[in-house]
């Protein structure tokens, strides 16, 4: 039994462990075999000892849980102990009994070996069987192995691609913040014109009256130079009103070029959105001289000041604006001159359950947007205009600042080739 189980071990990884123990096992066996024959004279007791010996190497190493893949062997030994211990004591108890079933004890001691060897068998072949799966084994294993060793490098291949996606997508979303930026300055460039040519030519008036003032004063005519000065004081009221206006104009610009501060400050969502709305249409009429449309605002005085990041609020509309008039101006060109431009934008208190929310909607007369595409349009990266003309992600980053940053809503009513409502909603709270 020693043997088998040495030599069904060799091929596994336990073998080291128990190679030396079987041989000590059987050899010892056999020497306690023969000290027992030469120490003790009565055959049946050298049967009884020699099956207890045998019952407590079974005992020992049926506990191993290596051996547990050699139950069988094992177990098949069972009955030859069983009969050993019951035919040598019977016969050491009645020798008499014994001789009168002589045949039958014979025929256990026969069918004892008969059923280790049936065993023996069936354990030859489960050896071979469990061989076959630990072979199998092994090779799951190392195609498991080679797999996780893939599957590991397809993971750091894709880690890698993500940080460049990431790497990609700052760099667009800044190269949608400067095309947003570009939209203003040309439309910068054109309003601000307006309030520099009223201070110039307040001021060209303002120095002729000082020239008048002082001839009058020189005549002693004091009625007419305080007259003269009232004039003058006029005149630089409305330069300073011109003045600030351009340099609101250009704080605005440079608010919106720089980075996020993403602090909430009250606001005055009017203010925002008047001066966005000029300077989009004024940034879309410095690229095509011949485009113009018709600018209808409906801004509610009394609208609550509303804790936003003004410069992020102001991106969106700027946005939002820009694709209005892009909607209207590419109608245009597809209709001709029978079609007259119109963008809208209205602010209005609504009521809710928690309080009271503010409302900013963008309307225009364009192209509209497909029922097919309507749920795309928020998506990164897509774009119903051009290649070149478009990244993407105005609205998607519109959503973001919005939704997320804000929790606000932005909804969407359009009819395909009648136009576009886009009402922004943010809480006054």
């Amino acid at each position: 039994m020693a043997l088998r189980l040495r030599k069904s071990l060799k091929p596994t990884a336990i073998y080291p462990k128990w190679s030396q123990q079987l041989n000590i096992i059987g050899w010892g066996a056999c020497a306690l075999l023969i000290l027992i024959s030469n120490t003790i004279s009565s055959e049946e007791v050298r049967g009884v000892i020699g099956a207890l010996c045998l019952a407590g190497v079974l005992y020992y190493l049926y506990k191993e849980p290596d051996f547990k893949p050699f139950s069988i062997l094992l177990k098949a030994h069972i009955p030859l102990v069983i009969v050993a211990i019951i035919v040598e004591l019977t016969y050491l108890i009645s020798d008499n009994f014994y001789d009168k079933y002589d045949d039958f004890f014979q025929s256990a001691y026969f069918g004892a070996f008969a059923f280790i060897f049936i065993r023996l068998s069936a354990s030859k072949k489960q050896q071979a069987e469990l061989l076959k799966v630990r072979e199998r084994k092994d090779e799951l294993e190392l195609l498991v192995a080679q797999r996780t060793t893939e599957i590991t490098k397809q993971r750091n291949e894709l880690q890698e691609t993500v940080k460049e996606l990431q790497a990609t997508q700052a760099q667009l979303i800044q190269q949608e913040k400067l095309a947003s930026l570009g939209e203003l300055t040309a439309g910068i460039a054109h309003e601000i014109q307006n309030p520099l040519n009223f201070v110039n030519n307040f001021s060209e008036v303002s120095m002729e009256l000082i020239e008048e003032m002082e001839e009058e004063m020189a005549k002693g005519d004091l009625e007419e130079a305080t007259a003269i000065a009232n004039d003058i004081k006029q005149n630089l009221e409305k330069i300073r009103h011109h003045g600030k206006r351009a340099d609101g104009i250009v704080k605005g610009m440079l608010q919106h070029s720089r980075a996020s501060s993403n602090v909430k400050e009250p606001t005055n969502l009017n203010t925002i959105a008047d001066e966005y709305f000029r300077l989009a249409y004024h940034g879309l009429r410095a690229k095509d001289k011949s485009f113009n449309a018709d600018l209808v605002t409906n801004f509610d005085p009394d609208l609550p000041s509303i804790n936003i990041v003004s410069q992020d609020v102001g991106r969106v509309l700027l946005n939002m604006f820009t694709n209005a008039f892009y909607a209207v101006h590419q109608k245009q060109k597809t209709i001709g001159g029978d079609f007259k431009p119109k963008v809208e934008v209205s602010t209005r208190t609504i009521k809710t359950p928690k309080g009271s929310d503010v409302e900013i909607i963008v309307k225009d007369n364009g192209s509209g947007i497909p029922d097919a595409i309507k749920d795309k349009i928020m998506q990164p990266f897509f774009t119903t205009k051009p290649a070149g003309e478009g990244t993407g992600l105005g609205l998607s980053l519109s959503y973001d600042i919005i939704v997320k940053a804000h929790k606000g809503h932005i909804n969407i009513n359009s009819k395909e080739g009648e136009g576009s409502e886009f009402i922004v909603t943010l809480p006054v709270a």
